[in-house]
């Protein structure tokens, strides 16, 4: 900027005075001043500006870096998971006497099963044992509420002596 002391300011207030005139000076001081504070707003409009560009275009790297570091994680897990695939894979084909190419069984079918051995090892896991079930006549396999209260269930029919 410039260097404004107090003797320049009052020499350019004098020479002002004597070219400008008294009845004059204080609308052109009036004029000089807000002139001089637009110019500011001016200037200072431009510096934010240059500072929010500045600051975007660091943004933009940011993100760049962000983006490019972000790919090549990704791209080091799909390799990572890719060979994990393979080797399972191979170790799955290579594993002796085992027919891994039939096509799995369907849900029911493993459905039917678990209902199967959770059956079994209710009977298999019971306080008694199986020898000792056959000797007193005590069940010897699970049957489900339902059929318990369908077994022991009265008939629909009354009997021949109700009426």
């Amino acid at each position: 900027m410039i260097d404004l002391g107090l003797s320049k300011l009052a020499i350019i207030g004098v020479v002002a005075l004597i070219v400008i005139g008294p009845e004059k000076l204080p609308k052109v001081a009036r004029m000089a001043g807000t002139l001089y504070g637009r110019a500011q707003r001016y200037l200072h409009e431009v510096k934010s500006e240059v500072s929010r560009e500045i600051e975007l275009e660091e943004l933009r790297n940011l993100q760049k870096e962000v983006q490019e570091t972000a790919q090549s994680i990704k791209q080091n897990v799909e390799q990572s998971i890719s060979d994990s695939v393979a080797e399972v894979q191979s170790a799955w084909q290579d594993s002796p006497g085992h027919d891994y190419s039939q096509v799995p069984p369907s849900t029911e079918h493993l459905a039917r099963k678990a209902r199967e051995f959770r059956r079994k090892r209710l009977v298999r896991t019971s306080a008694l044992p199986a020898w000792y079930k056959q000797q007193h006549g005590t069940r010897m396999h699970v049957t489900s509420g339902a059929a318990r209260v369908a077994r022991f269930r009265p008939s629909s029919k009354p009997p021949a002596s109700f009426y």
